[in-house]
């Protein structure tokens, strides 16, 4: 029997105990608020985390790459969505893989949908709408977006899938009540953009929202068919300041061992840097800047209060407290997405038991 005093570090573990309870609270809030989940799986890139998602209702999945698609295709996943502006140099492998299962494409532009209108191919289409991020998107009172939703309602070469958006501006709220404004917003800027496109005669049968801080405070989604979270699955530092989750949500921790704490020094080091943890710097509501979260102990949800990694060099983490040569800690990142892309496997755990390893597909 393997347990966590026996890895290597680092070593990235996954708790499944929590990931399961996370599954399952997203699955009945998305029933609640009677919308079908289309999970994010860019966060875990594992199939087993999905086949879970799936085992709970998950209407298809959603992806980041072409890559990723591919991947979960060729694992038995039917329904994806590439939840990323169409790169119209990958057509052909996209044409390739839609082949074989249904693939949802996205496009926010006049050169996109031309682009796939010269692939003589019905793919399955989305039209990106901004709903405040301001990343990606149609203006939901443009012209253009009333154009773009027409042409490919009216092709005989498409499909048209509906309408799709991502709140991820809620990952810059400053408190709960902001976030559950910007879901308001998501949601109102969707149903009001459906119901004028209707009026154009278009008609609008899926309505795709998304953001996991959005998904966690909405009041209610009237006028939305699906919403799209990815992060919930893990959560991380950031989920917790934002209100997500509390800390004994958190399913995805790094364990690291102390490499260096010299005598009288007010630091140590241990051998997760940026290759480990990732740069991302955190929520903006932070109390401390921070590149990741000690805990003091895991399973009561506790935090060390003085002590976290302040700055991370390619494989090695400062940490701002001494801690002694040979101690392993278990690190909370501030992005879960990030870190997990990092590593091959996961070491899924019960308890301190490892009982598994999961791949983690994080191929381009």
């Amino acid at each position: 029997m393997t347990t966590i005093g026996d890895l290597q570090t680092p070593a990235l573990l996954l708790d499944l105990d929590r990931l399961e309870a996370n599954l399952e609270g997203m699955a009945a809030r998305a029933d609640a608020l009677g919308v079908a989940l289309r999970p994010h799986i860019k966060t875990h890139k594992s199939v087993e985390v999905a086949r879970l998602q799936r085992s709970l209702g998950a209407s298809g999945i959603t992806v980041s790459t072409l890559y990723e698609a591919g991947v979960f295709a060729e694992h038995g996943f039917t329904d994806i969505t590439w939840a990323s502006p169409i790169c119209l140099a990958r057509l052909r492998q996209a044409r390739e893989l839609a082949d074989r299962v249904t693939l949802r494409v996205i496009i926010d532009s006049l050169e996109a949908l031309s682009g796939i209108k010269s692939a003589g191919y019905p793919f399955h289409v989305w039209l990106d709408v901004d709903c405040g991020y301001h990343r990606t998107g149609v203006d939901p009172l443009g012209e253009l977006a009333v154009s773009l939703a027409r042409d490919i309602f009216e092709s005989p070469k498409m499909n048209f899938d509906g309408i799709l958006t991502h709140s991820g501006h809620a990952y810059y709220a400053r408190s709960r009540q902001d976030i559950i404004g910007i879901a308001e917003e998501e949601r109102r800027v969707m149903a009001e953009f459906a119901d004028r496109l209707r009026s154009e005669g278009i008609d609008v049968s899926r309505v795709s929202v998304g953001s996991t801080p959005a998904m966690s405070v909405a009041q209610h989604l009237d006028g939305v068919t699906e919403a799209r979270p990815g992060n919930y699955a893990l959560y991380d530092y950031t989920q917790a300041t934002l209100g997500s989750c509390d800390l004994v949500d958190c399913a995805l921790t790094v364990l690291a061992s102390v490499v260096s704490s010299q005598p009288g020094s007010d630091h140590c080091v241990v051998d997760a840097g940026a290759l480990g943890l990732s740069k991302d710097l955190g929520p903006a509501t932070a109390k401390q800047p921070t590149v990741g979260e000690i805990f003091d102990d895991y399973s009561a949800g506790t935090l060390l209060p003085h002590t976290r990694v302040v700055s991370v060099s390619q494989e090695h983490g400062i940490v701002s407290g001494s801690i002694p040569v040979g101690e392993k800690v278990r690190i909370l990142p501030n992005h879960s997405c990030l870190t997990v892309a990092m590593y091959d496997e996961f070491h899924v755990l019960r308890g301190e038991t490892v009982i598994d390893k999961w791949s983690i597909w994080r191929g381009r």
